[in-house]
């Protein structure tokens, strides 16, 4: 059928999308949502079509060496299997016209997703395209430039009509600039006037308040590489300040903004609370894809009242089939598996519950407990790589109970957050914007342990659908707020979450029915590509949207099916 005529037609723009470990055009959680993003705008039929780049040597494949540090090899993919739309578009780049091929994905239950391509036989700009947030300053501004601006250059030679232009992380800003010089030089509107229309067309998500993840760059740079794109340096200061910050620039062309949580979104405010002229910043709590992340049986079981237990049980012994043929270490079924998934940054602290080794010594020494890791970190980490260097050490000495698995990726997410008993994340707060493998583990009956930062504060109850690590809030050092989480990451696995395994599985059981029953609507990519609908995309708007509630209260019958076409 055809699309409603009433609801806006959004076109989405991120760095990186993970729909399947067959397309490694993804680093980690930023990519993942927007795969869950796309797989539910296909589901519910709304008008969303994605635009991204396609990555040739992937963000990096990581490897253990034997000296125990990751290593990372960039094998060319072979995308034969991603279609050629047979359209191309131009962009400028360092003195020379760079051809972009727009290839086309669809085949994995999603909106139809325009991959920007440099890296083709007989292109002298492959290096542009080869390694997602690979090489240097210029590759970046590169990437950004080819995803922006070309990204709005192929919806137009796609002649696909767009009501909302949704960037998803700073990263797109650039294409802000591009829809600024069309309005001012195909419609002769000053700067000014330029922007103001702009805005009322481009939405922003911002994910991250670390400063490393909101980019900035030199202006001389972005002249040479010819990112102003018909604007002059006080028309770019105006928009991103100097140097020109990505984030700041992204929320100066939106009408409006959001963070990934409601703790980040309070985060968020106070971090750009001087910013002049930005969009104000709303919480749209993340969400992931049910049919992705959560095990069939065990939503049927949850669904119809069957055993939880059995089907957990079925999951965990896939996972530990999968670490013995990947490792060679056989864990126990019986006792505790314990899973942790992150990419390797300081704040996430990966290693925390080591810290105080003979508290947790004796737990895997009798196996108690045992440890699933993964992770990786980016190729020039080198702190990053530290961290994951001392996990594998800390495997290497207590082989049975601890275990990491390397080159992580959607197919040992989905192992993990399916097959553990109890999901550990301790970040540092307020630094955890959102972390959505927390509710993959949540909607698979996997009770969450964690520190109450990002979606876990509007989730998991303490002793109910999980445990939490709510140790008092320091204004001090980080190694004192370390202390303070570790003891109480120890007091809560030793005295209520080892004790209800082993000695109360009736407890277990309901914990993990409440847990089911806590995640798999409120941090659903359903509910919140609803809310991106009902409070970002209707320009002037508040409240439901009926054509929305028809897509929701339809959606077995599939009211709509959009083509761009």
């Amino acid at each position: 059928m055809a699309q409603s005529s009433n609801l806006p037609r959004v076109a989405y723009f991120c760095m990186e999308y993970g729909l399947s470990e067959q397309l490694p055009i993804y680093a980690g959680g930023l990519g993942v949502l927007a795969g869950d993003y796309i797989k539910t705008a296909r589901e519910l039929g709304l008008p969303v079509v994605a635009v991204g780049i396609l990555w040739r040597q992937d963000y990096t494949h990581q490897f253990i060496g034997d000296d125990l540090r990751p290593y990372d090899i960039f094998p060319n993919i072979d995308y034969d299997f991603v279609k050629d739309t047979g359209v191309t578009v131009k962009v400028r780049v360092r003195g020379e016209d760079v051809v972009c091929r727009v290839r086309l994905v669809d085949q994995y239950g999603n909106a139809p997703l325009y991959l920007l391509d440099t890296n083709y036989p007989g292109s002298p700009h492959g290096w542009m395209t080869s390694r997602l947030y690979g090489g240097g300053p210029q590759e970046r501004v590169a990437a950004e430039i080819i995803l922006g601006i070309g990204g709005v250059r192929a919806l137009r030679a796609l002649n696909i009509p767009v009501d909302v232009y949704h960037f998803n992380e700073g990263h797109a800003a650039l294409a802000g600039i591009e829809l600024i010089r069309e309005k001012m030089q195909e419609q002769g509107m000053s700067f000014e006037d330029a922007w103001l229309e702009t805005r009322k067309q481009v939405v922003f998500t911002t994910h991250t308040p670390v400063a490393a993840g909101n980019e900035s760059h030199d202006h001389g740079l972005l002249r040479y590489m010819e990112a102003y794109n018909g604007l002059n340096y006080n028309q770019m200061k105006a928009l991103g300040g100097d140097p020109f910050n990505m984030t700041v620039a992204a929320l100066r062309l939106s009408r409006i903004s959001n963070a990934v949580s409601k703790s980040h979104g309070r985060t968020a405010r106070q971090m750009w609370r001087n910013i002049y002229r930005a969009a104000p910043i709303i919480s749209i709590t993340n969400g992931i894809h049910l049919d992705t992340w959560q095990d069939r049986g065990m939503r049927e079981a949850f669904k119809t009242g069957g055993d939880l237990w059995e089907q957990h049980l079925r999951l965990k012994r896939n996972l530990i089939s999968f670490i013995r043929r990947h490792t060679g270490t056989q864990l126990n079924e019986n006792a505790l598996v314990i899973g942790f998934a992150r990419r390797a940054a300081p704040y996430k602290r990966s290693d925390l519950i080591f810290k105080h080794e003979d508290i947790i010594a004796p737990l895997l020494r009798e196996k108690k407990i045992q440890l699933v890791f993964s992770g990786k970190a980016h190729p020039d980490d080198k702190r990053g790589k530290e961290i994951i260097k001392a996990l594998i050490e800390m495997d290497r000495k207590y082989r049975d109970s601890i275990v990491f698995l390397e080159n992580y990726n959607m197919e040992i997410a989905r192992m993990m957050v399916t097959g553990c008993d109890l999901w550990l994340n301790n970040p540092r707060r307020p630094l955890e914007a959102s972390g959505t493998s927390g509710m993959k583990a949540a909607v698979n009956g996997v009770l969450n342990l964690s520190v109450v930062d990002g979606w876990v504060g509007e989730g998991p109850q303490h002793g109910v659908s999980g445990w939490l690590i709510n140790g008092i809030r320091r204004a001090a050092a980080d190694w004192e707020q370390d202390e303070e989480d570790l003891r109480v990451l120890y007091e809560v696995l030793i005295n209520e979450v080892i004790p209800t395994f082993y000695n109360d599985r009736t407890r277990w059981v309901d914990m993990m029915h409440a847990s089911i029953d806590m995640a798999h609507w409120q941090f659903s990519s359903r509910r919140m590509i609803r809310e991106y609908y009902d409070l970002m995309y209707r320009d002037g708007e508040a409240g439901p949207h009926r054509e929305v509630e028809r897509a929701f209260n339809n959606e077995e019958q599939n009211v709509f099916v959009y083509s761009p076409s």
